[in-house]
């Protein structure tokens, strides 16, 4: 068997996949916090396999692919199982189908991800990235869901039924969210601005203890779907104006035809 550079980012997957499944397991003896860090894990290795293609220039069509089902394990059925556990198991039938939502929306997102992969907009991603809806839900089960009372814990399992379903939706919507800027010379110098903002993210998240985690997660979901419903406003504004003057070019135009 020949054994080709490829092999190296596809061992990061590999390892991806395997925190999913470990995330799984943990949650089934709901041990939901060694289950939240496995699928930050599991981000940090997703991140590390494309950052080794690059690096060894074996960039392959097995390994989007396989890059695909690793994704869908770890940032969908991981944290699909993690909420059915921890909450949405009480209300069945409704709850296997809510909790079901971040595998079955993440699934339509990495298939549109896929298909759209030659010519799409490199700058953005169309729809909430699955590893960004996943380290949303586990970042707030993490370090903010409460169950020290019946109070907190029905609180709780609002806001997380809230962020399973909005975070599920906004995979498969049209809005944009930028790219975290490649760690090179040229994707630094390219997106100067995104690079800062990410260096400032980080240190938040260190100097926090990763408590910075959901907060920032909530401002980029809220960013981009502001910044999206602003352009959404100036495409229509500017269509408005197109009709306008077409119309009084057309009312010009009948006026010296008499």
């Amino acid at each position: 068997m020949k054994v080709t550079r490829s092999v190296i980012p596809n061992l990061f997957t590999v390892v991806n996949l395997f925190c999913g499944f470990a995330s799984i397991v943990h949650s089934m003896e709901h041990d939901y916090a060694a289950a939240a860090m496995m699928i930050v894990l599991g981000g940090i290795f997703d991140g590390l396999d494309g950052m080794m293609a690059r690096l060894t220039r074996s960039s392959s069509e097995f390994g989007v692919e396989l890059d695909s089902l690793a994704d869908l394990a770890t940032f969908g059925l991981a944290p699909s199982v993690m909420v059915y556990t921890l909450y949405f198991n009480t209300l069945n039938p409704l709850g296997m189908l809510l909790a079901a939502l971040p595998a079955i929306c993440g699934a339509l997102r990495l298939a549109r991800f896929n298909v759209q992969l030659v010519g799409f907009d490199k700058n953005y991603f169309r729809g909430l990235p699955i590893p960004a809806a996943a380290v949303t839900i586990v970042s707030f089960v993490y370090f903010h869901y409460d169950a020290s009372s019946p109070a907190a814990l029905q609180t709780s399992n609002m806001w997380l039924a809230t962020l399973t379903i909005l975070t599920a939706l906004l995979m498969v919507s049209t809005i944009k969210y930028e790219t975290i800027p490649k760690l090179t010379k040229s994707g630094i110098a390219a997106h100067p601005l995104q690079f800062a903002v990410f260096l400032i993210a980080l240190t938040l998240i260190v100097a926090t203890v990763g408590k910075a985690v959901f907060p920032l997660c909530a401002l980029y979901i809220v960013f981009g779907a502001i910044r999206s419903f602003i352009g959404y406003l100036r495409h229509r504004f500017a269509n408005t104006e197109e009709d306008e003057d077409v119309y009084e070019e057309d009312d010009g135009a009948h006026e010296l035809a008499r």
